[in-house]
């Protein structure tokens, strides 16, 4: 029988940590926002406590928030089709740990379909990290903030001074929402840059059986 592994036998792996490490330090080299171990364990937190919100069972939450800490791991290999590569190295460091194949197959599962270039939420454990990664959106991701001048991404991040996911009571829709300084970037270039992404947040609440909504300093936007 295999070992049931956890989000913290995985936070607490060697190798693991030395691929977030490299992966962040790669992005890092040619100007990406930072995907290193504050972005993956707050999309572990998210994943796992929205599908505990829509009332999902404590250890698909878990698996999601295993995903959630894994996802970007593939960019130790190259931006381009890191969601893939993620998956097939996330599949061999918890094989590595020894998880079971069932779990094993969900979890890369989610990985390889975080990414909103031609991939669905193919399950919870996907929806769950798909939300949870789409909405981290928030100025503690900018590495130089002299590049807010120059560069959409940094500029649009840099401007988001709060962030929050939470499912509605009545679990009929998980919002999102922003609180967005307008000196530095306009709500029409957030869109810009994450409306596909935005978009892909709607299809995960949908398999989720909710509503997505966006809300841009209190206003509703969708």
């Amino acid at each position: 029988m295999k070992k049931l592994i956890t989000l913290d036998d995985v936070k607490k792996d060697a190798q693991v940590r030395a691929y977030i490490k490299r992966a962040d330090e790669n992005l890092d080299v040619v100007g990406f926002t930072e995907h290193g171990f504050r972005h993956c364990g707050i999309v572990a937190k998210l994943a796992k406590r929205t599908l505990l919100q829509v009332g999902l069972p404590e250890r698909e939450a878990e698996l999601s928030a295993i995903a959630g800490y894994l996802h970007d791991i593939g960019n130790v290999f190259n931006r381009i089709d890191h969601a893939y590569t993620g998956a097939v190295l996330a599949h061999t460091l918890l094989r590595d740990l020894g998880m079971d194949i069932d779990e094993i197959t969900a979890v890369v599962s989610a990985v390889g379909n975080h990414d909103e270039d031609g991939s669905e939420p193919v399950s919870s454990i996907a929806a769950g990290l798909i939300l949870a990664d789409k909405s981290d959106v928030h100025r503690s991701r900018v590495r130089n903030p002299d590049m807010i001048k120059f560069d959409i991404h940094d500029r649009v991040n840099y401007a988001v001074n709060h962030s929050e996911l939470n499912v509605d009571d009545d679990k009929a829709s998980i919002t999102l929402s922003l609180s967005i300084d307008l000196n530095i970037s306009s709500v029409m270039e957030y869109f810009e840059i994450f409306l596909n992404r935005m978009l892909y947040c709607k299809r995960a609440a949908n398999f989720l059986k909710t509503q997505f909504r966006l809300l841009v300093n209190e206003n509703r936007l969708l």
